[in-house]
């Protein structure tokens, strides 16, 4: 900015024998409403670079659980050791109220290899609820005429 601020200057004040050679802004008054404007891009920055590195912080972790999940399913044994372990975890907590009944993961997986060569879940299906006839509603009178308020004396 100085040295613009100089070119046009010394173009200026060549014509009366007058060499600019050096240009220092000391103070720049700005407008209220620039103040804010800036402000504002700056805080749209910050919010986008918070984004963007929330964002990959996501990825990483996804790629972490697909290879902790890659591994747990090569070993089934490691499930019930990580399962064990979380169970371990709720119960040191302090003041903790919950009570934890562990089943076997072998005693689920036949039901769960069943539902899904039946290509359901383990909710049963609801049945549709039988129509239900409503009675129309009785016709409605001739309006009665409104009693004026009487004074009170």
């Amino acid at each position: 900015l100085n040295a613009d601020i100089q070119v046009i200057l010394d173009d200026a004040t060549e014509a009366w024998g007058i060499k600019v050679t050096n240009v220092e802004i000391k103070h720049v008054d700005i407008d209220e409403s620039m103040i804010r404007a800036i402000a504002a891009q700056a805080e749209a920055e910050r919010n986008r670079r918070a984004k963007v590195i929330h964002a990959e912080g996501e990825f990483q972790a996804s790629k972490r659980l697909a290879e902790a999940a890659s591994v747990l399913a090569a070993q089934p044994q490691a499930l019930q050791l990580r399962f064990l372990q979380t169970l371990t975890d709720i119960a040191s907590e302090k003041n903790t109220h919950t009570i934890v009944f562990p089943v076997p993961l072998d005693l689920i997986r036949p039901l769960m290899d069943v539902m899904s060569k039946k290509g359901g879940s383990l909710v049963p299906p609801t049945s549709p609820a039988p129509s239900v006839e409503t009675p129309e509603p009785p016709p409605i009178d001739e309006p009665r005429p409104v009693e004026e308020p009487r004074p009170v004396e």
